[in-house]
């Protein structure tokens, strides 16, 4: 019986056979690496903005406590505020995924706009339990924060979203900044307009400048 000696063309389909399937392995594991690669990056890139947030629940929540109407957007991510104290009347807006927040002042005409310390301020999920239970002593305090008005006017509100622009549109809004702890006292207290949210936030909102 003749032996069957296969021709080199036969040899190398024959070893492309066999290292195939090892090829096709390799480029499985390597696409499930960048997989994981990509994925790491997002939840790196995701996770400052929701550190203030966690969110439990999604829908809507309107209340009203004492003279103030509450407005919680998970969505979004952002908690309105109407205060209707003749005394003291105020807008404003927690802004949770840019952790921003905006005030506007109705006695002083003006609209000041902050960076929410995410060290002090209770969470988006801790306003939302509390407007729910009706009881906020068992959450942070943000009690004796300060924020100086600086004289700088924001050019363009825009950029820091559609709800801080429609809630300052007919005023000049400016930036302030939170006191640093033990310098607060430096601040003439007759130029500060104080800001109540609910029983455990407190701001005071400081500054000389023309209209406030």
């Amino acid at each position: 019986m003749p032996s069957y000696h296969p021709s080199p063309g036969h040899l190398s389909t024959f070893s492309e056979m066999k290292v195939l399937p090892k090829l096709q392995l390799l480029e499985a594991k390597m696409y499930t690496t960048k997989l994981q690669i990509v994925i790491s990056i997002l939840v790196i890139f995701r996770s400052p903005s929701l550190a203030l947030m966690n969110i439990s629940d999604n829908h809507p929540l309107d209340r009203s406590v004492g003279t103030q109407v509450i407005h919680v957007n998970a969505f979004r991510g952002i908690v309105s505020i109407r205060d209707n104290n003749v005394l003291s009347e105020w807008d404003g807006i927690l802004d949770y995924k840019n952790a921003l927040l905006a005030a506007k002042l109705f006695s002083k005409m003006a609209c000041v706009l902050a960076k929410m310390d995410q060290a002090v301020f209770p969470s988006f999920d801790d306003i939302s339990k509390a407007l729910v239970n009706q009881a906020s002593n068992h959450y942070p305090s943000t009690r004796g924060l300060t924020y100086t008005v600086l004289p700088i006017r924001v050019k363009n509100l825009a950029q820091y979203g559609m709800a801080m622009k429609d809630m300052c549109r007919a005023f000049p809004t400016y930036f302030a900044q939170q006191q640093k702890k033990g310098t607060a006292l430096e601040i003439d207290p007759n130029s500060c307009f104080e800001v109540q949210l609910l029983s455990f936030m407190g701001l005071s909102i400081c500054g000389e400048i023309p209209g406030l």
